[in-house]
């Protein structure tokens, strides 16, 4: 059975499309690309159809993340039902998300770093800061994605 995630942040150029190009990264090398299937997207509708923040791109191709073929999108009614986990980078989208989300939606919809060893519970929006944000945003990611391989590799 196939597994669904969506990862999730304000306009999907930064965050989640770094947490989608490291999970994805991981499924690979655990060799379930087959079993785990992979999306990102915003609750803003800003950045549609555009490539993830060139910042991003190159802090994650220095770590060997490949994030160049990902486009920005608007998460929808219909992903509440096509995924089975939808992953927030922080409280706000969070609250958004839950605005958006169906009564009768099937998905789980959780902050990411609940997934991580870390005692932060937010992935910080790295898009008016520094470099140091950027791979703050990195080493969050990392750690909560092998958890969350981790937790669906128990469910199977």
């Amino acid at each position: 059975m196939v597994k669904r995630v969506l990862f999730v942040c304000l306009g999907n150029i930064c965050r989640s499309p770094t947490a989608h190009g490291v999970f994805l990264h991981k499924v690979i090398d655990a060799g379930l690309q087959a079993q785990i299937e992979i999306d990102s997207a915003g609750t803003a509708a800003w950045h549609t159809g555009k490539s993830p923040d060139e910042r991003s791109q190159a802090f994650a191709a220095r770590r060997g993340y490949d994030l160049s073929a990902l486009r920005a999108r608007q998460v929808c009614e219909a992903d509440f039902y096509r995924f089975d986990y939808i992953l927030a980078m922080d409280r706000a989208n969070m609250d958004s998300l839950a605005e958006i989300a169906p009564n009768d939606a099937s998905a789980t919809v959780s902050l990411l770093l609940n997934f991580g060893s870390s005692t932060i519970e937010e992935v910080p929006d790295p898009y008016y800061g520094g470099d140091d944000g950027f791979n703050a945003v990195l080493d969050l990611v990392e750690d909560a994605s092998e958890g969350l391989l981790q937790a669906l590799q128990r469910e199977h």
